[in-house]
């Protein structure tokens, strides 16, 4: 195998551990006995349990930016694009069973403020992306304008409250029901005009 489908096979399998274990009670030895390696080989890959999950969570959430954008990339337009984020965003979870678990054990993930974030970049990143469906939405006159910057935290914050109430507090049908509201009132507005 290559480096690239070496370290993807490892995170892989750290990640249905940490899903299957927790952070806590998962071990190196888990990972590598689901791997079909040695504990030291592991370490090869790893400097120990704490970076290793750190860089599996990262890979994870990486590898669920990616499925969005690439699902955005068909949209002919910014409110396309903006609707198609929005429902693949929060429809990943409910198919990424090993990364939900993990969200559901280490709500820390994904908190609700920036501060304590440990994954303040990719989560940037993602907050970028909103930005720019913004000012293409501003360009092409579908938006009204607004401060990309503010309001793109506000999408975010908004979405991140969603996925904490939808799989990680609970999983009721009341909640899918109030996202599609929400994107409803992102997409169309609340006023009459």
């Amino acid at each position: 195998m290559k480096q690239k489908e070496d370290i993807e096979t490892i995170y892989q399998a750290a990640l249905s551990v940490f899903a299957e274990f927790g952070f806590q009670k998962a071990t190196m030895a888990d990972i590598a006995g689901r791997l079909n390696m040695t504990k030291g080989n592991l370490y090869r890959y790893a400097a120990g349990k704490a970076d290793l999950y750190k860089n599996t969570v990262s890979w994870a959430l990486i590898k669920w930016q990616t499925r969005v954008m690439e699902a955005m990339e068909q949209a002919p337009d910014a409110k396309t694009k903006f609707l198609v984020m929005c429902h693949k965003a929060v429809e990943y979870l409910a198919e990424d069973t090993d990364l939900r678990r993990v969200l559901i054990r280490d709500p820390n993930i994904f908190p609700m403020f920036p501060t304590n974030d440990p994954f303040a970049e990719i989560n940037a990143n993602s907050i970028d992306l909103i930005k720019a469906i913004l000012k293409q939405g501003m360009a092409e006159n579908v938006f009204r304008p607004v401060d990309p910057d503010r309001v793109a935290e506000v999408i975010f914050m908004i979405y991140k409250m969603f996925i904490i109430r939808m799989y990680i507090k609970t999983d009721d049908h009341f909640v899918h029901e109030m996202f599609e509201d929400t994107v409803a009132l992102f997409s169309q507005g609340l006023l009459k005009n």
